[in-house]
């Protein structure tokens, strides 16, 4: 007799027996603990005799249940008084927990409610709704919630502000509509998401809004908002914290003058611009921006215009500690969080409801600023001593009181 050769199982071979064993292990587990639910809920076992039983088994049920393993029928016990066991399973699951957090985990970094169902179907064996996505996602309105009526425990001198935009469904048509931003640098030197909210439109309504919001939840101390020049927002900031400075973002300032010059000019105007705002003084940034103005200025006034107008309200940093200038004279750690939030909801596209479009903003806001409490931002200690930090005001034309 020959011998054969052995034909070593595939790997999917090996994948399908050790998933059915897995399958059936947790099936054998998940039933026993229903048995153990239904006794107490009877009070004696399987087939016993006892004087004190409390109710009568009524048989059992096949229910559906989809894991991480893939999906499986469990035989739920039933009595005929209290009804069918339904602590370990809870009533009308279908999904074990673990999944729908994986459900939420994947949507949040960026799977469309489109895609999970491809998404499951490779993962376990069976393809989930668009609409069970949807449900399963709800969870993240306690996150909403939560960092809604967050209570503001520290004074934040630092608070920074900026808003994105995106389209959502609303009074039954697609719209543009701002999600606002806020974060603000705490006593402890860390920084902190304040809030996250939506609007029609980035007004000084929306904003008004969003910081009332935040002075009900404690917010004080603050000494500088730092900001884009939006004229609503200005306003906005003037009216709820009026012993705050505005410190306009110097990198929106230059985007602003190099679109008022020839395309051939902005490489150098752009850098004698940055130039201004790295000066180791506010004197030395203005003799840097006299001498713009005198050299090549002369060749785009309309750029200087916009320099000049914007000039005092670009350098309040200047009032504060030095250390402190290169983080507080632009928003750029909210645009590099905006970017994160747009890389994630490019697959969504236009969101079914404002409510969903907050949800799943603020649940990438929360993940993408997980990582900041692992080091100090600033020290803020060097405030405390700054004697020119402490009696900031505004001025008229919105910009900052010269520092003594």
């Amino acid at each position: 007799m020959e011998d054969t050769d052995f034909v070593p199982p595939s790997h999917e071979e090996v994948r399908t027996d050790v998933r059915a064993l897995f399958l059936g292990a947790i099936r054998m587990t998940l039933e026993m603990l229903l048995e153990e639910e239904i006794r107490g809920l009877v009070g004696a076992g399987r087939w016993q005799q006892v004087a004190g039983r409390k109710d009568q088994r009524n048989g059992s049920y096949l229910r559906g249940l989809l894991t991480s393993m893939g999906h499986l029928e469990v035989a739920v016990p039933r009595t005929r008084a209290s009804g069918s066991a339904e602590a370990v399973l809870g009533r009308y699951k279908r999904r074990s927990e673990e999944l729908d957090e994986a459900i939420t985990s994947a949507y949040v970094q960026g799977v469309s409610t489109r895609k999970m169902g491809r998404v499951t179907r490779a993962l376990m064996g069976e393809e989930v709704s668009r609409s069970t996505v949807s449900r399963v996602t709800k969870s993240l309105e306690e996150k909403v919630e939560g960092l809604r009526t967050q209570p503001l425990t520290q004074a934040f001198p630092y608070v920074y502000l900026d808003a994105t935009f995106l389209d959502a469904r609303w009074a039954r048509t697609v719209q543009n509509v701002s999600a606002l931003v806020a974060y603000g640098v705490g006593e402890d030197g860390h920084r902190h998401l304040l809030a996250v909210t939506l609007g029609g439109s980035e007004s000084m309504d929306s904003w008004l809004d969003l910081l009332r919001q935040l002075l009900e939840r404690g917010l004080r101390g603050v000494r500088l908002v730092i900001a884009d020049g939006h004229v609503g927002l200005a306003a906005a900031a003037r009216q709820a914290l009026p012993d705050a400075q505005l410190q306009r973002c110097t990198v929106h300032l230059t985007r602003n003058v190099l679109a008022k010059a020839p395309w051939r000019l902005r490489g150098r105007l752009g850098k004698e611009t940055s130039a201004i705002f790295e000066a180791p003084s506010l004197q030395d940034a203005r003799k840097r921006l006299e001498a713009l103005q005198a050299g090549l200025g002369r060749q785009v006034p309309e750029a200087m215009e916009c320099l000049r107008e914007g000039f005092a309200a670009a350098t309040c940093f200047f009032s504060f500690p030095k250390a402190h200038w290169k983080r507080l004279r632009s928003t750029n750690g909210l645009e590099r969080l905006h970017g994160e939030v747009k890389r994630r909801i490019r697959s969504v596209g236009a969101f079914p409801d404002r409510a969903s479009a907050l949800r799943l903003i603020t649940a990438v806001a929360l993940e993408v600023t997980g990582i900041w409490d692992d080091r100090r931002y600033l020290d803020m200690a060097l405030l405390t001593s700054n004697r020119a930090g402490r009696t900031p005001a505004w001025r008229r034309d919105g910009g900052c009181s010269r520092a003594p």
